[in-house]
């Protein structure tokens, strides 16, 4: 695969791929998430009918790339919880509150890793522990990378895509309503969306 641009989709994973390419060795380095080109996303199940997606827009955030050996990768993630966002004032306010966040006393999410590996092609898993409402537990998060560039500036770039899936009452999140018809307003199970760009320090 070309450090510049994605494999080829008609690629078919064999044994041997996940032996790590020569070519990946050129992004071995130190990198800054860039917040302006990057999304830290979730997905709720509301009401057993429909999702509601959000995203926090205050988040810093580094990676450490071993392309030579990934399982040295490391990656870390601080995100203000006031910066949810859900596209409406009134539940944004109500997550900020002691029902959900709790914000004034636990105004900050993180994440560090504990471990990296890879699982064969654009494929990654990496291994760590969120700490949320003063709870840390492991987290899992599978990622695909989206290849590298230089963009117009001069700054050295790679995305990454991943997903996770927690349950938040194992984060001490469990304010909910019954509905009349059965079931609750809101999911256990959160889906966790990592869109990310990140830059090489110089």
């Amino acid at each position: 695969m070309s450090i510049f641009g994605r494999k080829s989709d008609t690629t078919t994973a064999t044994p041997e791929a996940t032996a790590v390419n020569p070519d990946l060795a050129a992004l071995t380095g130190d990198y800054t998430i860039d917040p302006a080109h990057s999304t830290i996303g979730f997905v709720a199940r509301h009401a057993m009918v429909t999702n509601v997606k959000g995203k926090f827009t205050d988040f810093t955030g580094a990676l450490h790339l071993d392309g030579t050996d990934p399982a040295r990768s490391t990656a870390t993630l601080d995100v203000r919880m006031d910066s949810i966002d859900t596209g409406s004032a009134d539940r944004d306010g109500h997550l900020k509150s002691a029902d959900f966040f709790k914000i004034e006393e636990f105004p900050t999410m993180t994440f560090r890793s504990t471990g990296a590996e890879a699982l064969g092609g654009d494929e990654y898993r990496i291994t760590g522990e969120l700490s949320l409402l003063g709870v840390t537990k492991p987290l899992t998060i599978d990622l695909e990378f989206n290849g590298a560039a230089k963009d117009p500036f001069g700054n050295e770039r790679v995305g990454f895509e991943g997903k996770a899936e927690i349950l938040r009452s194992d984060w001490g999140l469990t304010w909910n309503a019954a509905l009349e018809t059965g079931g609750v307003l809101v999911s256990d199970k959160i889906k966790l969306t990592f869109d990310i760009s990140a830059i090489r320090a110089a």
